[in-house]
């Protein structure tokens, strides 16, 4: 291994004898590293030399502070209103966004406001702390709430919950480290959200505007989150339904700028795809069932079309998901293939050298604690399962699986990035995995119970998920200190003591969200609050009720088949036809109220974005110049700063509610305030909505007036939607 620059190249072994070999930092221009290796005949990795052409922004010579306590202080903060924040998001709405952007810009505004002598490395270490809170939150959030689905627990226990985010993430952060080398400076693979948030550190740096603007987002947030979730001067929800044809029909809008912001940062695509869902779901099996079977008695028709959906049209749901992200694994199987293969790759050559951007916790410390890690699992198994062979079973499947998945999840995010890193199809086939074992092992050879046997399912596939949740966003983080010349192995530091605060948050947080809201429909009718009687404020939990479901189904045999088998045929039309099937399969799964901020978000997106392409070439026919595709980028990265600041105000604001709901701090009824209409209530969601425009159009080129280029904008979609319909000549 020759170490040129800071930079890694793969040579032959036999060569690399020689000291003269190790060009240390500021010897030699790029040039003649690479005459010297045409010379000495050393053959050089293509992948590497492009690393090499960009430096890190600090150069591996200097020594600027990193992992100060300043930093830990202000990252354990962060961690922890960004685990509580995606928490709650999660279990709203069944998704979650990327914490590393908004934790680096706050971070940035915290301590340049308090210090003076920040450095970028500190700003770096800051995020990579909050974002790893975050990411764990995603894998313990699809997996842990699916035992209150099932019964097993009627209430969250701390212990339990912390040992199963704690184990799952530190492993998942293990093997990353592990692979770190590897993906990152061997392969150089792209990881796009790494070199985003890289972009934002640097601009930061440098001094940005956009800094203030998620500040201004993130007040915003939690005053509309406040005002709506703790007042309640306005209805969370407004939807009707009206008899038609012998049927009903359903219209709503769940009024939350937080799922704005979702369709925003997804974009039109995928925003439209979730919303093609409801529509399938919502708008077209649930009226289809109801003319068939008759409606169910309810008070009133929205009521009847919520039953009917949660009994029997969100299982179409489950079968689509399940079918969907069993098909997105399998057509990502040769970069899963290629990501396995290089992790088990041999390396065995020689460093002379290694500089301070290149130095890892060493993998011996590494490797043994992952040992110590299965292990502990192995004992935490032991004694909830009360089986010792069970216990070893599943702790040496955990050892396996949790590297196949670290792996997998470590290098399509480094491919497609963390966002399209398909978490949930992951999740679902370790599932069905553990199914298999516990299975085989449970009933077949210890003939377990039933409730023994889903309990045991979900804890060993609990810690996983959460292994390999974690995964790719440790990776994209890793990227992003690779591009700004951080210590590998502080960065590291800085992310273990992330999942650990986000292990001691996430316990707490949903025991929290769960005596307050209810987390999802079915742990709520088997344990209504005393003033929700119709589960009406309960938190949807979509992967954990899906979670639920396909436990159940396995082990209970009372999976809804039919409608499970629906789901799967929708999803194989999904795949026939190139279509995102998960986005469709989780709309499907939601309430249409949900999926429609989540398309406003993505129309308001599609408009910024094309009235920059019409402000700098001054048409939309075609394709637009690079000038006016950069102008389009600013106007992205500025949107989703703001959604990013909306998401996280509103989001901490529903867990501040949830704080003042158990403590029986009723602020409507101290101040004697009231709801305003359904009419009222859209006009001052409108009012959000438009903040929200002038906020994330504010990088818009000048020249140009946003109502005439939206018009614009529309008539040009809907004129390329006709012509796209039109048979071809």
């Amino acid at each position: 291994m020759i170490i040129m620059e800071g930079f890694p190249y793969n040579c032959n072994k036999s060569r690399a004898k020689k000291p003269e070999f190790i060009l240390k930092t500021g010897a030699y221009s790029i040039l003649s590293r690479i005459i010297m290796c045409i010379r000495f005949k050393i053959p050089i990795h293509l992948a590497n030399l492009m690393s090499a052409l960009g430096e890190p922004y600090i150069s591996a010579d200097e020594s600027p502070m990193e992992l100060t306590v300043r930093a830990i202080i202000v990252g354990i903060i962060l961690g922890v209103l960004m685990t509580a924040a995606n928490a709650y998001l999660g279990l709203y709405a069944g998704m979650t966004v990327s914490a590393s952007i908004p934790a680096a810009v706050m971070s940035m505004i915290i301590l340049r406001t308090l210090f003076d002598d920040v450095t970028i490395l500190e700003n770096n270490a800051v995020q990579t702390m909050a974002s790893a809170g975050e990411s764990l939150a995603a894998g313990v959030i699809f997996t842990v709430p699916a035992l209150l689905v099932l019964g097993m627990w009627q209430e969250i226990q701390f212990l339990e919950t912390f040992i199963i985010a704690l184990i799952g993430g530190l492993l998942g952060t293990m093997f990353t480290i592990a692979l770190r080398r590897l993906f990152i400076v061997e392969e150089a693979l792209p990881y796009p959200e790494g070199v985003a948030c890289r972009e934002v550190l640097v601009a930061g740096e440098e001094g940005g505007e956009g800094a203030l603007a998620i500040l201004y987002a993130l007040g915003i947030g939690a005053i509309y989150g406040f005002m709506v979730k703790g007042f309640n001067v306005t209805h969370h929800t407004v939807e009707s339904s009206v008899n038609f044809l012998s049927t009903k029909l359903y219209a709503g809008m769940d009024l939350s700028i937080a799922l704005l912001s979702v369709g925003y940062i997804v974009g039109i695509r995928i925003a439209s795809f979730i919303f093609l869902g409801g529509v399938i779901g919502f708008g077209l099996l649930v009226p289809i069932y109801g003319l068939i079977n008759g409606w169910p008695e309810a008070s009133n028709g929205v009521e009847a079309f919520y039953m009917v959906w949660s009994s029997q049209i969100r299982y179409v749901g489950v079968g689509a998901m399940v079918v969907g992200g069993v098909y997105t694994l399998w057509s990502m199987k040769n970069t899963i293939f290629t990501g396995l293969s290089k992790a088990f790759e041999k390396n065995d050559e020689v460093e002379f050298e290694v500089v301070r951007t290149e130095q890892d916790l060493p993998l011996r410390k590494v490797l043994m604690v992952c040992g110590i890690l299965v292990f502990a699992t192995f004992i935490f198994y032991a004694i909830a399962l009360k089986s010792v062979i069970l216990a070893l079973a599943g702790a040496l499947f955990l050892a396996v699986v949790s590297f196949f998945f670290a792996a997998v999840a470590g290098y399509i995010a480094g491919v497609v990035g963390s966002s399209n890193s398909p978490v949930s199809g992951m999740t679902i086939a370790t599932l069905l995995f553990t199914v298999a074992l516990v299975w085989v092992v449970g009933d077949l050879f210890l003939g377990l119970s039933t409730g023994s046997l889903m309990y045991a399912t979900l804890l060993i596939a609990a810690i996983v998920a959460s292994s390999a949740a974690i995964a790719g966003d440790v990776m994209q983080d890793l990227k992003t200190g690779h591009m700004v010349g951080a210590t590998p192995w502080k960065q590291q530091i800085a992310e273990i003591i992330g999942v650990v605060t986000g292990a001691i948050v996430i316990g707490p947080t949903l025991k929290l969200l769960h005596d307050a809201f209810r987390i999802s429909r079915t742990a709520c009718e088997l344990d209504p609050l005393p003033g929700d009687p119709g589960c009406k404020n309960a938190l949807f939990a979509p992967q954990a009720e899906l979670i639920g479901a396909i436990v159940e189904g396995a082990f209970g045999g009372n999976l809804n088949l039919q409608m499970v088998l629906l789901g799967a045929v929708i999803a194989v039309v999904l795949i026939r036809l190139s279509m995102p099937v998960m986005s469709v399969a989780i709309g499907i799964y939601l309430p249409l109220g949900l999926s429609v901020p989540i398309m406003l978000g993505g129309v308001i997106s599609y408009i910024a974005l094309r009235s920059a392409h019409l402000r700098i070439d001054g048409t939309l026919d075609g394709e637009p110049s690079v000038a006016a595709t950069d102008a389009a980028k600013e106007v992205e990265s500025r949107g989703v700063l703001i959604g990013a600041g909306f998401i996280a105000g509103e989001s901490i604001m529903g867990v501040f509610v949830a704080i003042l709901i158990v403590m029986k701090i009723n602020l409507p009824e101290l101040l004697g305030i009231g709801a305003l209409g359904n009419l009222l209530s859209l006009a001052f969601f409108a009012w959000f909505v438009g903040i929200f425009i002038w906020l994330a159009t504010r990088a818009l080129p000048e020249g140009g007036n946003l109502l005439t280029d939206a018009v614009a904008v529309v008539r040009n979609a809907i004129t390329r939607g006709f012509q796209s319909l039109m048979p071809k000549r």
